[in-house]
């Protein structure tokens, strides 16, 4: 039976995001595969100009922003917010799409994928739970996957389990690993990369105009 797509909107505009295939078993502590993966290449993106880049995640970001009650546009202030937890962050779409552009550019993109993946599996009407937990365990956490998530292998034989009889809930221990490793990891270091910083910067100077 050939399982359903997952319907997940705030991934499928992150660019370039989703499915890539590169399976690997992973092992070890958690930091390995970050590490493995960092030294084998450079992330393309903080070659690029980053304003520019900046400007291509947040088209708002060209117009001038400037401080206002429209929640269309993006202020400093709001972007700051971001820096109290990563709750804050994730709590916020653009947040999300700037955090994972980050978390692509150090090649873990997988871990804010399947975190905003059961998000939505956790909104699903309970007649497409199989089909949705199928797909999400397949993608994400089977030992096959091509965005194979980094999970010690009791919470992936859990996980496995409770996707037979789905409920609401089967993926929250796998997402509460994958939530922990990034408030502990990437999250950091996203606070003090280039991209973070110099959209900070761009709003704070767009704000005195």
């Amino acid at each position: 039976m050939r399982a359903a797509a997952i319907s997940t909107p705030k991934l499928d505009k992150m660019p370039g995001m989703f499915f890539s295939a590169n399976p690997k078993e992973l092992k070890g502590t958690t930091h390995s595969l970050l590490d493995d993966k960092m030294q084998k290449r450079r992330p393309k993106t903080f070659g690029m100009d980053m304003k520019a880049y900046l400007r291509s995640m947040i088209p708002h970001l060209e117009s001038g922003m400037k401080s206002s009650k429209s929640k269309d546009i993006l202020s400093a202030a709001e972007v700051m917010q971001w820096s109290l937890s990563l709750e804050k962050l994730l709590a916020n779409q653009t947040g999300q799409k700037v955090f994972g552009s980050f978390l692509k550019s150090e090649f873990s993109e997988e871990n804010i994928e399947f975190w905003l993946a059961c998000e939505d599996y956790k909104k699903t009407d309970s007649d497409l739970l199989p089909c949705k937990a199928e797909e999400i365990y397949k993608a994400f956490v089977h030992s096959d996957a091509a965005k194979q998530i980094n999970i010690d292998f009791r919470t992936r034989e859990s996980t496995a389990k409770k996707i037979k009889a789905p409920t609401p809930t089967c993926f929250d221990e796998a997402q509460k690993v994958i939530y922990t490793l990034m408030e502990k990891d990437s999250y950091p270091r996203f606070l003090k990369s280039d991209i973070y910083l110099n959209l900070l910067n761009d709003l704070q100077a767009n704000s005195l105009k």
